[in-house]
């Protein structure tokens, strides 16, 4: 059953404060590490009940963590991408479905950072640093592909007006700010955009009918937008970005593969949590505890490599794409060749990490035996949150371009998913 969702329930400003304001990447690293037990308290019954994490999010708006990107010009500290994927990593250790809200808010945070005017800039800047979590709005079902819109966004004035329904989007229901993506006309016919909407604008409804069979706390919903107003200055030309060089793609797929890369350290540790607490030995062993059977210790040093090897090539993605950034900066001829090698790099990381966090996900019942199935300890989770979250951008065509490029030397395309 559905249910929508309206102001206090999504929170408020009040709510939320007061935020903390980081200033550098130690302050935003040493929030997470701190604000992680309590995050991963209660994820099993979280997931296992369908309760969203109210009390979660509003620890991270409080923390801090939602403002890190904000410019230093503007107030916030401006952090790394290497030091947002470590975030989003370790929140992923603890609760997959919780580190998944904050991906689409920072990834969208960067698009005004690159297309924002002056305005929306120090609107939306100024109200994440208070704490304000924002949302996304982009996916659609009635299209040819998934990226075919059927929302529209058309001027009217000094305005613009939105219509249309956006599924599956994440943090919704508790954000203070929607991303809405949708074509617009322009000279060379219609074009993406990106409509930052107030979630409590008139005319905006959000319903909570998330249904799948992992990731469910989300707080994704279905958002209905009717006759929505939005001031011209909060409509973001975001075709422009993919005109020259940019990590904007590759910087949201460096967050998605933090994500993945952090669920498989998580399902290693409660495999091995559980092992050591409530396993017993095989028969066969000889070994007095499950931890000292040493099949067992080398199916476990198998998956720690698994895991050290992707959170390898997630450093050094992350690693790509602060260069590409850097370079970037300075206009530099070489943009190209370094934005291309930052994609690649995501690409290549998300590929291992994703397919790491499945395996390590599924092997944890390998490791952990009958005990470990009993739906009271819901450790099928890790499995259902890593295949759910994996499907996200299909991997193939990661490889297919990490293919072209190796063999053909052609650069990956300039879009959101590479």
């Amino acid at each position: 059953m559905s249910e929508t969702i309206t102001g206090p329930a999504r929170g408020t400003a009040d709510d939320r404060a007061p935020a903390r304001v980081l200033a550098t990447d130690a302050e935003a690293l040493d929030a997470v590490r701190d604000l992680l037990p309590r995050l991963a308290e209660g994820a099993a019954a979280r997931d296992r009940d369908r309760t969203l994490p109210r009390e979660q999010v509003l620890a991270l708006s409080r923390s801090g963590l939602l403002g890190i990107t904000v410019p230093r010009s503007l107030g916030g500290a401006g952090v790394r991408a290497a030091t947002v994927a470590e975030v989003l990593r370790l929140l992923g250790t603890a609760d997959l479905s919780l580190a998944q809200i904050p991906q689409p808010h920072f990834a969208f945070l960067n698009a005004v950072r690159l297309r924002g005017g002056p305005a929306a800039r120090e609107r939306v800047f100024g109200d994440v640093l208070a704490g304000a979590l924002l949302g996304n709005a982009q996916a659609e079902r009635s299209g040819r592909t998934a990226h075919t819109h059927a929302t529209r966004l058309e001027r009217d004035g000094e305005e613009w007006c939105l219509e249309g329904t956006k599924y599956y989007a994440t943090g919704s229901l508790f954000a203070d700010w929607l991303a809405v993506v949708a074509p617009a006309e322009t000279p060379g016919g219609p074009r993406p955009h990106i409509a930052l909407v107030p979630a409590s604008a008139p005319g905006v409804r959000i319903e909570d009918d998330w249904n799948g069979m992992g990731q469910r706390t989300t707080a994704s919903g279905t958002v209905h937008l009717s006759g929505v107003r939005v001031p011209g200055a909060l409509v973001l030309e975001q075709y422009r970005t993919f005109e020259a060089p940019t990590t904007f793609g590759a910087f949201a797929q460096l967050l998605h593969t933090a994500i993945d890369v952090g669920a498989a350290r998580g399902a290693l540790d409660a495999a091995a949590e559980f092992v050591r607490t409530k396993s017993r030995p095989w028969f066969e062993s000889g070994a007095d505890t499950a931890a000292e059977d040493p099949l067992l210790v080398h199916r476990f040093g198998e998956l720690e490599v698994r895991v050290r090897a992707a959170e390898a090539l997630l450093a050094t993605a992350a690693a790509r794409v602060d260069t590409a950034d850097a370079v970037l900066a300075q206009d530099s001829p070489e943009a190209g060749d370094a934005t291309a090698e930052a994609s690649l790099a995501v690409a290549a990381a998300k590929v291992a990490g994703g397919r790491t966090a499945v395996e390590v996900s599924s092997a944890l019942f390998e490791v952990a035996g009958t005990r470990a199935t009993a739906q009271s300890e819901n450790l099928h989770r890790f499995w259902r949150d890593a295949r759910t979250h994996t499907v996200h951008d299909p991997e193939r065509w990661k490889v297919q371009h990490l293919g072209e490029y190796s063999l053909n030397r052609r650069r990956p395309p300039r879009h959101g998913q590479i």
